[in-house]
This record gives C-alpha cells, structure tokens and sequence, in this order.
C-alpha cells in the first residue's frame, strides 16, 4: 500500500488534484494507493497515526506555507518524497530546505504529475530494497539506507545513527572503515568525510566549512582534505536529482 497525503487550502484546487490523484491510483491498482486530503499544514501535522509514503503539497497556503510544512515534516523525521505545486516558480530554490522530490508548475497537467508520481513510487520501491545487513552482539540487523543519518568509527566499533534517533552498534572492526561500510559508500547517497565518518547526504541540511549539519542538529566534521570536495558533492546531489540515488 502506498499512502498518499494532499494537502491545498483551495477547494478547487484540491478537489482537481484529488480526482487527478484517484484517476492515477485507478491507473495503477498494484499501488494499492490510498488517498487522505487535507486543507491546511495544521491539520496535516495532527495526523499521527499515518506514516505517509508521499506528499504532494501546495506552496502557497495561509498560515503554514508548503516550504514551512516540509521542513516541519523532516523535524518530524519523515523522510517521504515531496511533490511541490505552485503557479509560480518563486519558491523553487526554497524547496530544497524541505529536501523537495520534484516542483510543478500550476496548472498542472496530468500527464507531467503522472510522470513524476512514476518516478516517485520507483524511487520509493528502490530505497525498500536497498539495505545493508549489520553484525550485532545481539545478532544480525538488516537497517535500511535511507534509514541511516551518518556511520560514525568509536572504540572499533561502527556506530551507525538512524533517522529514528536509534544507533545500531556493530560488532568490533578488524578491518579498515572504510573498507567495512563499503555497501554504504556504494550508494551515490553517501559520501567518506574523513578516517572515521560517512554521511547520507539526503540528511545533511548544511554545508559548514569543518562540518556537515544533519537532519535533528548533529554535526559530522569533515576532515581538511575532503572538505571542499564534499560540499561540492553535496549541491551536486541536490541539484542532480538527490532521491533517484537512494
């Protein structure tokens, strides 16, 4: 199942994109897509209880705009891909605060929104099968790569730090680090900061001269010689198409 969130202030708006939405479901019954519309950020937010696969959300709204909402659903550690809608391409370059899938112009056409509802259900289907299995003490976990902020080296022992707050400890190191996270660094979405880190770069919310600021506020230091390569690797990724490579 594949749960979708709209969310427009305008009944109009919102009632097109809702038919547009069930007529793409229609279309793709394997899906098993299921719709929940909402006409502010607000009411979005209150619902708990749903863990949302994607978002398709309206830019311009009062009180929380669409921009405000994204980044308040990342504080919230949801990871799922962002459509953004809006008739004008003002907001575009602040899309990426709220690590935006795609951004469309209104008045959307179907055959554009169902292109990109393609993309992002692939995108999805992909990051599902895309893990790597740990060595634990207490035995083997298999940990999602889009589930993993950063891998940290401590006392021979990899760390990795997850979206969810969680750190999963590994079993001691007898190899090198680089060499023990190498499923990761496979992964166009990670990148080798130093002798004893990697970062997801999806996670990463800015570029500083020394470190990587992370989704939740941690810091992950970049070492001397791989500084700059590594902010350059990151606008790249963004500005690439950052949630085809998770």
């Amino acid at each position: 199942m594949l749960n979708l969130a709209l969310c427009d202030d305008e009944p109009e708006q919102r009632a097109a994109l809702g038919e547009l939405l069930h007529t793409y479901a229609a279309l793709h019954p394997e899906l098993a897509i299921k719709l929940a519309v909402f006409s502010s950020g607000s009411q979005l937010l209150a619902e708990e209880d749903t863990d949302f696969d994607l978002y398709v959300l309206d830019v311009v709204m009062p009180g929380l705009s669409g921009i405000q909402l994204g980044v308040k659903l990342r504080e919230q550690n949801r990871t799922a891909p962002i459509i953004y809608l809006s008739v004008s391409p003002e907001f575009a370059l602040d899309s990426y605060s709220a690590r935006a899938f795609y951004y469309l112009i209104k008045p959307v056409q179907p055959a554009q929104l169902y292109q990109v509802l393609d993309q992002a259900a692939a995108t999805l289907e992909k990051q599902k099968s895309a893990c790597i299995t740990v060595k634990t003490k207490d035995g083997l976990r298999l940990l999602r790569l889009d589930s993993i902020l950063y891998a940290e080296l401590a006392s021979r022992t990899v760390h990795y730090h997850l979206s969810t707050g969680e750190e999963v400890v590994s079993l001691t190191v007898r190899g090198s680090f680089r060499d023990e996270i190498a499923p990761l660094l496979a992964s166009p979405g990670f990148i080798l900061c130093g002798s004893s880190f990697a970062a997801n770069l999806y996670y990463v919310t800015a570029a500083e001269k020394r470190f990587f600021l992370m989704a939740g506020g941690k810091q992950v230091p970049l070492a001397r010689d791989l500084a700059v390569q590594a902010r350059r690797q990151w606008a790249s990724y963004w500005l690439d198409g950052a949630e085809e490579d998770l």
